[in-house]
C-alpha cells in the first residue's frame, strides 16, 4: 500500500492503536512507516485523530507509556454489564499502601509502616507487584539497604494518567476512604438484618 496523503498515514496510526494490546509511544509510531515520517508529524496525525473521534464513545488518550484509544468513562457502566466477572476488590490496607507510595515515593516499608502505624504485610506489597502498579526502584543507603518502592507506568495507565501530578489531592483521597468505609458499614448493616429477619 502506498502512502501519499497525510490521511494515509493517519489510517495507519489509527490502525496500529486499535489493534495494540498496550499504549504506544511516539517512537513506537514511528516505526510503522519505512521512512520516519518525524515525531511532529506523528503528534499532528494523533491529535487529528483526537479530534476526529471527538463526541464518540471512544476517544484517543495520552498516557504515561504512550497513546491508546479507549472507552468514554460516562459509558463504562454499560460496559460493566457484559463482564462475567467482577473486577477486584482491594482492601483498604492495599489501597493506604498503594496511596502513600504513589504519594510519597519513593518510600521504604518501615516509612509505610510510620505513616499507617501499623506493619505492612508482605501480601499487601506482593499484591500491589503482581498487579504490576508498584515496583522496587532501589535500595536506601542506610544499615541493611531496604527496598524502595515507587509507582510504575503501568499504575499511571491503568489510572488514565500522564503523570503523577494528575492525581487528586489528598483530601479527595481521604474522602473516597470516608466514602469506601461508609458503604462497607451500611452493607455490613444490612447483611445483618437479612440474616435476622
Amino acid at each position: 500500500m502506498q502512502l501519499t496523503t497525510p490521511e494515509d498515514f493517519k489510517r495507519v496510526v489509527e490502525v496500529a492503536l486499535f489493534a495494540a494490546s498496550a499504549p504506544l509511544s511516539v517512537a513506537d509510531l514511528r516505526r510503522l512507516f519505512e521512512e520516519d515520517p518525524g515525531p511532529e508529524f506523528v503528534r499532528r496525525l494523533l491529535e487529528d485523530l483526537r479530534a476526529d473521534w471527538a463526541g464518540r464513545g471512544i476517544e484517543l488518550v495520552q498516557l504515561a507509556s504512550g497513546w491508546r484509544f479507549q472507552t468514554r468513562i460516562e459509558y463504562q457502566p454499560f460496559l460493566d454489564r457484559l463482564k462475567d466477572e467482577r473486577p477486584p476488590r482491594y482492601s483498604r490496607a492495599v489501597l493506604e499502601t498503594l496511596a502513600i507510595i504513589a504519594y510519597r515515593q519513593p518510600v521504604t516499608r518501615g516509612d509505610i509502616e510510620d505513616i499507617r502505624g501499623v506493619a505492612v504485610s508482605p501480601n499487601v506489597l506482593k499484591t500491589l507487584e503482581s498487579r504490576g502498579w508498584v515496583d522496587i526502584v532501589g535500595h536506601r543507603d542506610t544499615p541493611g539497604r531496604p527496598a524502595l518502592f515507587a509507582t510504575t507506568r503501568r499504575f499511571l495507565d491503568d489510572l488514565g494518567l500522564r503523570s503523577l501530578t494528575e492525581l487528586p489531592a489528598l483530601t479527595e483521597i481521604e474522602r473516597i476512604m470516608d466514602l469506601v468505609d461508609t458503604k462497607e458499614i451500611e452493607a455490613a448493616a444490612a447483611a445483618a438484618d437479612e440474616t435476622e429477619g
